[in-house]
């Protein structure tokens, strides 16, 4: 078996991709219909609707329970990066959003008032509980669709 033939044949990393393209091509038009506008940097920036890092770990954990089992160790390990992909999109990249937006605007108050030139800081890093819901739902419809494909009924 060839090497594309083994990436193709491994559940647990189609599942991932899958699940991790698909947040990221959703990305767009669901974008759109909130802004009116085609941003297509959204494709490769951080942030937005869904969470392709809560989609790509919840398929990738799914997965690996679904194939390997709900009680290796595997799985443990898999669920537990998951949680902590979740909770850091979630809390600790979203604080340092809000961060950047508000350094930006204290320093585009400082620039209007003289001589003093920056680079905007990312504002959107992190994601929102409903992004990182929507990714994790996501993951499991691909995981989930995945499997029949892959082991049928």
């Amino acid at each position: 078996m060839n090497i594309f033939q083994q990436i193709i044949s491994n559940y647990v990393l189609v599942c991932a991709a899958s699940s991790w393209i698909i947040a990221q091509l959703l990305k767009l038009p669901l974008n759109y219909a909130i802004n009116k506008e085609w941003d297509w940097t959204i494709l490769i920036n951080p942030g937005g609707m869904p969470s392709s890092h809560s989609a790509i770990s919840t398929a990738a954990a799914l997965a690996i329970g679904l194939r390997h089992g709900f009680d290796t160790s595997l799985f443990a390990l898999a669920l537990t990066v998951a949680t902590i992909v979740v909770y850091d999109a979630t809390s600790i990249r979203r604080q340092a959003g809000i961060h950047a937006e508000w350094i930006n605007k204290i320093v585009e108050e400082i620039f209007k008032s003289g001589n003093f030139s920056y680079k905007k800081l990312q504002e959107v890093l992190g994601h929102t509980p409903f992004e990182a819901l929507g990714g994790i739902t996501l993951g499991i419809i691909v995981s989930v669709i995945l499997w029949f494909v892959y082991y049928g009924s």
